[in-house]
């Protein structure tokens, strides 16, 4: 049975930092390409970060370049997204995806919720 589990999201205020951490199971995680995606109440879902299988290709969305890292561990079967200077337009779920090729999309975990507030 396929399962994306995410984890480390929380409350954390302007300026602070969190680690999310998507565990993997059910399938060969190092074959697959891994994305975050989040999603805002009242708004789309957006690509976030997305890392190729052996993590030789990053591409960060515009709006988290500089301030957010993706990183895969696939010893682990663990994606990660280091957060760093997070704002308020931060807050959303966050969910991490799994594809077997680049931008294609196989499976998505439950998401955890990331809310950045004073």
């Amino acid at each position: 049975q396929v399962q994306l589990v995410e984890s480390g999201g929380g409350l954390v205020q302007p300026g602070g930092s969190l680690r999310l951490s998507c565990a993997a199971s059910g399938f060969t995680f190092s074959s697959y390409a891994m994305s975050w995606y989040r999603q805002a109440p009242g708004k789309e879902r957006e690509l976030v970060a997305d890392i190729t299988s052996v993590g030789y290709r990053l591409s960060y969305a515009d709006f988290v370049k500089g301030r957010f890292t993706i990183s895969r561990d696939n010893a682990k079967n663990t994606v990660y997204l280091q957060m760093n200077s997070l704002k308020p337009e931060d807050t959303a779920m966050y969910y991490c995806s799994a594809g077997r090729f680049w931008r294609t999309f196989d499976y998505w975990g439950q998401g955890t919720q990331v809310t950045v507030s004073s």
